[in-house]
Order: structure tokens, then C-alpha cells, then sequence
């Protein structure tokens, strides 16, 4: 294991400042990991002469004392469907397989801004849809943590931002970028076991970020700790004139406190009774038994809420996720960017080829349900009818963190992330992607439903030795409090996320 891989991002940089590591080095080691690693399917595209041009920029302003800040020098990776002016952003699909976006997004310019290096654009599920990155027409993603990789016999990285989970949890990269729509940010950070944020709903700009639903999908970070977390929301939070659903208020760093100065005794945990759900695997709910009692043993006040309209939320997500993709994808028509059939009978044939060649069987039915759902007649029935459940549903969530009486009030709910470890690849397949996002969203999609922030940390390694996270959510705009919790329960868990068998022995 490379020695720099053990540092934080603050030690990164410290040792770039004192000479003991140089950017070029650090980027060399991240390059030759991703091609020894390539199996692992993470990256789409590596882009090795910008990352060197940016290592060497990087290290010339150390030399000269003017680093940009604390992300300069450090490598990340960006999911696929963030535009990168002059590098492919194909959304793991054939529609966009040759685009080249003429623009950054928002997210990826102020990394870069920060002087961070890019090492690549990471794999995905086509269009963002799917819970294991298993859609991608360049093949699925495998978990670095799985026993074998070979046949079928590893396990999903989870969906469907699994290429940027694998590109931290693998030690190529610092941090990642994904998007999280419904858990996408979450479900594969708890798999892969490295640290998942979905910030507040209009915290990080979605401008460049294309559009899967567009009032749910928020940009998401991947991280090998709150520490790294927090130094990359740092950089890329704030409102952005592009995006008009950002929040317009400015943005305060957030600095997080050491462990050993964290006080729990103020704070109230709330246990949803909801998310003890069928399916829920004993050693998941063994797992966040055991996290509560330790947060109550540090003087924090747990207790047992209710968010009664959990059950109806995945259903709910479903016909607004569909509803939304409808109306998103009618853009992709072959005539103005993206994939084109050779058909020119007819304006129509062209659409109806282009859009049977350039999409997937996922984002065919995702279409189609969309367009019923949005029919005259079912309108009501269903688009309307789920808006107003999702107003019931974020309701719950500002019962639990607002209520008139204070003394019911908490002020960070902990559950699972997922419901089980990462399934392997030939069980998850088995299953239709419905019943794939019914399993693996079921605990992550109403934090989108309400717009709070919240984030996936990996606790312990299960019997398989697959990791094991639980999800902690938080009120709008409340990250600061957040991630201090997550950084004191990291601190009493004492998560490796290099403690893998497996990685040593690929790297070796």
C-alpha cells in the first residue's frame, strides 16, 4: 500500500507544502493504480496528460507558496454525467457516447478552481438509472471488497454513482463526485465503505449536472473520511447564478471540531421505527442497535420517532422519478447533440430509431411509465396524488426536527443506509431494476423526497467482510451538525477502508 494513501487530505497537502510528497507523485501512483485496477470497471475515460499538466501546475505553486487552498494537488474523480469542457460526458450511454460538453459544470469548474486534479470520469448506470452500476454500456462496476472477481462471483459497487465509490474506496483518488437522486451517492458509499454526503437540496449546483430529476438530484461527495468530506463541500457549496435552485444565501465553511471536542450531551438522536423494515438484514439492524447504544453512551439523548409515511415514499419516488425522466429525456430527439439513427424517412422515424438505438431497456420503461403516468386521464390519479404525498413525507421529516413542542424535537436520525451488504452481482441481476431500487432505495430516498441533507458512514465489515454503513440525516441546511456527529462516531468505530484482503493482494 503507497504510505501517502494513509493521509487525510489536510496531511496531503501538508506534506506538498514541507516537500516530503510532490503533486507528480502523488498523480503517477493514482494513474498506474487505475490501469492495475482496471478490472475494478471504475473509470470511463482516465485523462492522464490534463491530470499530469494540473500535477505539474500544482506543484510549481507550492514551490512558489501560493497553493490555491486545501484541494490543490489532490486527485478526485467526477461521474460521468458532469460536463467536462473537452472530455466525453456520456452518462454511461449511447445517446451521448461521443458528446463533448462546450462547458464545465459548476461542481467540477470550482474543484478545479481549488486546484484539485482530475484522474477521470468515473462509470455509472445509463443515465443515473439503476441501484448497482450495472447498466452501463461499458460494462458494470465490481467492488473492490468482493472475495473473487472473477465470473460472475463479486459483488455489486451499488448505484448508481459505484464508479466514483470504487475510485476512493480503491485509494486511486481522494475523493469522488457523484449525483444522488434517490441513494445514489449513499447506496454505494455503504457498499464500498467510504464516506457518502447528499448536501441540502440547492447547497451545490446542479448546473452541468444532467438532468435526471431535476427537484431531487443533488451533487454528491465521496470521501474516505468527514475530514475530506468537509474539505471538498467547502469548495464546490455556494449559489451559483446558473443554477437558479441554488440557495442564495452565501455559504459559511463549515470546521469540523476534533473528536475528543465533540459534546453529544445537547444532542438527540431519533430512531425511525419505519426503517425497521422487512428485508432488513440481521446484521444490519445488529449493527445500528450497537451505534445508538454507543451514541447514547457518549451522552447523547436516543429515542424511537415516527416518520409514518415512510412506507408510501419508494412508491411515491417511483412515479415522480418516472414522471421526471419523461420529460427529461424528450430532449435527446438526434438532431441536436447526442446519438443519431440513419433514417431519414421522417422527422418521427428518425426520433422513434435514434431513441431505440441510443437507450437502454431501463430508460425505455422509465419513458414510457413517465408518459403514462402524465396522461390526461391518470394525471391526477398519480403525478398529483404523489406530489402530495411527498409533501406528507417531508412533513414527517420537519415534524421530527421542528415540532412546536420542543421536547419531541431531535436533531439527527440514524438508520441504515442499505439492508444489506453489497449483494453479489448474479443475485442482483436476478432481480427487475423496480425491485432492485424497491430494495436498495428504500432507506435513502426520502431524505431526497424532503431535500435534507444526509450521509452514509461505513461502520464495520460484515461476516462476508463486506462493509457495513448506516445513514445519518439531518435537518435543511444543517450539515455542520451532520457531519460532526458522523466524525465522532467515526472516531469510536475506527472504519479501514484499506483493511481489504482483496486490494492488497491486486496491488501487490
Amino acid at each position: 500500500m503507497r504510505r501517502h494513501l494513509r493521509q487525510n487530505i489536510k496531511q496531503l497537502t501538508t506534506s506538498y507544502s514541507s516537500g516530503f510528497y510532490s503533486p507528480r507523485h502523488v498523480v503517477d501512483c493514482a494513474l498506474d493504480d487505475a490501469v492495475k485496477l482496471k478490472d475494478l470497471n471504475a473509470f470511463i475515460k482516465l485523462t492522464p496528460e490534463l491530470a499530469l499538466h494540473q500535477a505539474k501546475e500544482s506543484a510549481l505553486r507550492y514551490h512558489e507558496k501560493q497553493q490555491k487552498g486545501p484541494l490543490d494537488g489532490v486527485t478526485v474523480a467526477v461521474k460521468d454525467n458532469f460536463c467536462t469542457k473537452g472530455i466525453t460526458t456520456t452518462c454511461a450511454s449511447k445517446m451521448l457516447q461521443d458528446f463533448v460538453p462546450p462547458y464545465n459544470a459548476t461542481v467540477y469548474e470550482r474543484l478545479v478552481n481549488a486546484g484539485a486534479v482530475l484522474i477521470g470520469k468515473t462509470n455509472m448506470d445509463q443515465f443515473a438509472m439503476g441501484s448497482g452500476t450495472v447498466d452501463s454500456i461499458f460494462g458494470p462496476t465490481k467492488n473492490v471488497w468482493s472475495k473473487s472477481l472473477e465470473n460472475d462471483d463479486w459483488c455489486i459497487a451499488g448505484g448508481s454513482s459505484g464508479g466514483s465509490a470504487i475510485a476512493v474506496a480503491s485509494g486511486i483518488c481522494y475523493a469522488g463526485i457523484g449525483s444522488d437522486t434517490g441513494g445514489s451517492t449513499r447506496n454505494p458509499a455503504a457498499y464500498c465503505g467510504v464516506v457518502g454526503l447528499k448536501p441540502t437540496y440547492g447547497l451545490v449546483s446542479r448546473h452541468g449536472l444532467i438532468p435526471l430529476v431535476n427537484s431531487m438530484d443533488v451533487p454528491g461527495i465521496f470521501a474516505r473520511s468527514t475530514s475530506d468530506c468537509v474539505d471538498i463541500l467547502n469548495a464546490i457549496a455556494g449559489p451559483d447564478r446558473l443554477d437558479s435552485t441554488t440557495i442564495s444565501k452565501p455559504y459559511h465553511p463549515i470546521a469540523l471540531p476534533e473528536p475528543e471536542q465533540i459534546d453529544l450531551s445537547k444532542i438527540r438522536i431519533g430512531i425511525p421505527k419505519e426503517y425497521h423494515c422487512t428485508g432488513l438484514s440481521p446484521e444490519v439492524l445488529e449493527t445500528w442497535a450497537k451505534i445508538a447504544d454507543i451514541l447514547e453512551d457518549g451522552g447523547a439523548m436516543v429515542k424511537q420517532v415516527s416518520l409514518p409515511h415512510t412506507p408510501s415514499s419508494i412508491y411515491v419516488y417511483s412515479i415522480l422519478n418516472q414522471c421526471e425522466v419523461a420529460s427529461n429525456m424528450a430532449r435527446y430527439d438526434g438532431i441536436e447533440y447526442g446519438h443519431r439513427a440513419d433514417d431519414d424517412r421522417s422527422t418521427e422515424d428518425l426520433y422513434a430509431k435514434t431513441r431505440a438505438e441510443g437507450f437502454n431497456s431501463v430508460v425505455k420503461n422509465r419513458i414510457l411509465s413517465g408518459n403514462y403516468f402524465l396522461l390526461r386521464e391518470n394525471y391526477n390519479k398519480y403525478f398529483e396524488k404523489a406530489l402530495r404525498v411527498r409533501r406528507l413525507i417531508a412533513n414527517d421529516f420537519q415534524n421530527v426536527f421542528e415540532n412546536v413542542n420542543a421536547d419531541e424535537n431531535v436533531d439527527i436520525l440514524l438508520t441504515p443506509t442499505t439492508l444489506t451488504d453489497a449483494p453479489l452481482y448474479k443475485d442482483f441481476i436476478s432481480l427487475s431494476n423496480r425491485d432492485q431500487c424497491a430494495v436498495q432505495d428504500y432507506c435513502t430516498q426520502p431524505a431526497n423526497m424532503a431535500g435534507i441533507p444526509a450521509l452514509s458512514l461505513p461502520i464495520r465489515l460484515s461476516q462476508q467482510g463486506l462493509p457495513i454503513g448506516l445513514q445519518l440525516m439531518a435537518n435543511v441546511l444543517n450539515e455542520q451538525l451532520l457531519l460532526t456527529v458522523a466524525r465522532w462516531i467515526e472516531a469510536q468505530v475506527g472504519f479501514d477502508c484499506f483493511n481489504n484482503e482483496q486490494l492488497y493482494n491486486i496491488r501487490k
